[in-house]
């Protein structure tokens, strides 16, 4: 039986769907955290409960959420989470570009980190109808 999965999703190119207060977040990344995922919740919100992204997330980050795997070597479950994308090393004109796209926010200050539980990395501000594009310190 052939694996449903596209191994190639969320390799290539992005399409965002922004507007009004809705933006999105392109964070540039180090090589070495290639097919890690990395957290983000509104800016002080992490140490409460994971809310889906329900009131600052456009749209289903579950169908958003591109990631080569299997189930079988899922490392996570999708139950109460903080929304996550996975670091993908993209094409581009001028090379692999290595980011992690958050396609759908709200306008709003966003804190990211390596998932499960690494530091709080980066804090970054959305603004709506705009891509914000940042570095991973």
């Amino acid at each position: 039986m052939p694996d449903a999965e596209n191994p190639h999703a969320g390799q290539g190119m992005v399409v965002l769907d922004i507007g009004g207060d809705v933006g999105a977040l392109v964070v540039s990344m180090p090589a070495e955290l290639v097919g890690m995922e990395i957290e983000i919740c509104p800016s002080g919100a992490r140490g409460g409960v994971p809310d889906e992204g329900a009131d600052w997330w456009d749209g289903d980050w579950h169908s958003d959420h591109h990631h080569d795997h299997s189930e079988a070597d899922h490392q996570h479950e999708h139950q109460a989470a903080w929304p996550h994308v996975a670091v993908i090393a993209r094409p581009s004109p001028t090379g692999t570009q290595n980011s992690a796209v958050y396609p759908g926010l709200k306008e709003g200050t966003y804190d990211l980190w390596v998932r499960p539980d690494g530091p709080t990395t980066l804090t970054a501000s959305v603004k709506g109808a705009e891509v914000t594009t940042a570095d991973w310190v």
